[in-house]
């Protein structure tokens, strides 16, 4: 009964969070910091689930080939290399650590 319990209280709660989005008035909406922070959130999320996925396993700080990959990712963005480059060297990296490290 307490996974019905949860699922409710989450219901609930999104349903609040959608009216509360759609009751915050229009001038509001238009200032300048309002709008760079919603352009910003975004990436931040993508960026933290990124970070959670890579470094974690469980409840540990894990770091393998996953991470060497994120950091060959992360240097081609610097080095603005088109989005396909940089997520095939990602792939590269990853296996490539991979199948050295056993």
């Amino acid at each position: 009964m307490n996974i019905w319990i949860a699922i409710g209280v989450t219901a609930v709660g999104c349903y609040a969070v959608k009216l509360a989005g759609l009751l915050v008035p229009a001038g509001v909406l238009e200032r300048p910091l309002v709008r760079r922070l919603a352009a910003l959130l975004p990436v931040a999320l993508l960026a933290a689930l990124t970070a959670q996925q890579t470094f974690s396993d469980g409840q540990s700080l894990m770091v393998d080939a996953r991470a060497a990959g994120v950091a060959a990712a992360a240097v081609a963005l610097m080095l603005r290399a088109p989005f396909l480059l940089v997520v095939a060297s990602a792939v590269v990296v990853t296996a490539g650590v991979r199948a050295l490290g056993g």
